[in-house]
């Protein structure tokens, strides 16, 4: 039976929003940790679009076995399960994505996290091996009814200063906006894979002892490139690949539904049928959770909107899923925020409305 879950960011990551969660129908949370403690650091820059950029700090002792068992057992405390940690803090890992000399390092911290993860029993990490990261969407009135949303329509792309990944600030003594201490250097996609396959070839036997699921997400937005950097999965097709590289259950798929929808063939060799992408994909057993939002349009220009009103028939979607005897979490992801006093709250609450009739109308089928 599938299970509705709600994706939760650090900062609101509270006894509150727990009890929102179980008393809109969620038994699951996906906790999205990095970049905590940034907001009085936060900055708005032009070519940035929405959320400016952040600072990740390495010192966040969420990271830590004690700060991972206080979070499950917070979230526990509200009768919900914590399905799974979204994204690797950036300080921890940049070398990783970039090849650099701290590499080694920093996969030992990978290597440490995945069993601390076992240890308090967090059965999934998802992430994303990207250098550029969700990065140039904007926000407008783009769903039903003029609600808030966010959308993707080609901006300028500067290149990423030294310092930063992800969009996110890891060394502050090397970094400035304009690049003027520097930019990262070029590398090619295939480069980028065989960054890629050397962090699988290292991590997923460690996960596999540790009993945690890698779950990798798709580039968002899943552009060939992107601020002068290659991607790694911007076509459907792209995650057989990742797939192949180490087929393990635990090298498994972080599968965003609204990001695999977004992918344009003119970019790649596949139909862009999304309904035939989630067939092929759920019959691996490799989906680790479901990011389940909806989309208008394709890259290089999308908005995000309802559930019930973007290209795709979620409720097909779902019927696919349970088909082919899908059985984990779906997070409703980004939802447009409602005209209200709690626009988050009634935005999400819509989703996961949605998603539990149609979860309990397919178990009645």
């Amino acid at each position: 039976m599938m299970k509705l879950g709600l994706g939760l960011y650090g900062n609101i990551l509270t006894v509150e929003n727990f009890r929102f969660a179980r008393q809109a129908g969620a038994t699951h949370i996906v906790a999205h940790l990095t970049g905590r403690f940034t907001s009085e650091k936060r900055i708005k820059t032009s070519g940035s679009a929405e959320y400016g950029f952040g600072y990740s700090d390495p010192s966040d002792p969420v990271w830590t076995y004690e700060g991972l068992r206080d979070l499950k057992q917070s979230i526990n405390n509200a009768d919900l399960e914590l399905a799974a940690i979204e994204n690797f803090e950036p300080a921890h890992w940049y070398d990783v994505l970039l090849d650099g000399p701290q590499k080694e390092v920093q996969l030992e911290f990978i290597k440490n996290l995945l069993h601390t993860m076992g240890r308090v029993g967090i059965p999934v990490m998802g992430y994303n091996f990207s250098i550029a990261g969700v990065w140039g969407r904007n926000s407008g009135p783009f769903a039903r009814g003029g609600a808030e949303s966010v959308g993707f329509d080609a901006p300028a792309e500067p290149p990423i200063p030294k310092g930063m990944v992800w969009n996110m600030v890891y060394d502050d003594e090397i970094f400035d906006p304009e690049g003027k201490n520097g930019t990262i250097p070029p590398f090619s996609q295939e480069e980028l894979w065989q960054r890629f396959a050397y962090f699988l070839d290292t991590i997923v036997p460690v996960a596999e002892e540790a009993g945690v699921r890698l779950a990798l997400h798709p580039d968002d937005p899943p552009m060939p490139t992107l601020r002068g950097t290659p991607r790694l999965v911007y076509q459907p097709e792209h995650y057989q690949r990742v797939l192949d590289i180490k087929p393990s259950y635990y090298n498994g798929m972080e599968f965003c539904i609204g990001t695999l929808s977004e992918m344009s063939p003119a970019f790649g060799t596949g139909n862009g049928d999304i309904y035939d992408v989630i067939d092929r994909y759920s019959k691996t057993g490799r989906i680790c959770y479901v990011h389940f939002r909806n989309v208008q349009g394709k890259v290089p220009h999308y908005h995000e909107v309802f559930v019930d009103e973007g290209d795709v028939d979620m409720i097909e979607a779902l019927r696919i899923l349970k088909k082919n005897n899908f059985d984990g979490v779906l997070i409703p992801d980004h939802t447009p925020s409602m005209s209200c006093d709690a626009p988050w709250h009634a935005g999400k609450a819509f989703a996961l409305g949605f998603m539990k009739a149609v979860i309990t109308m397919l178990d009645r089928e």
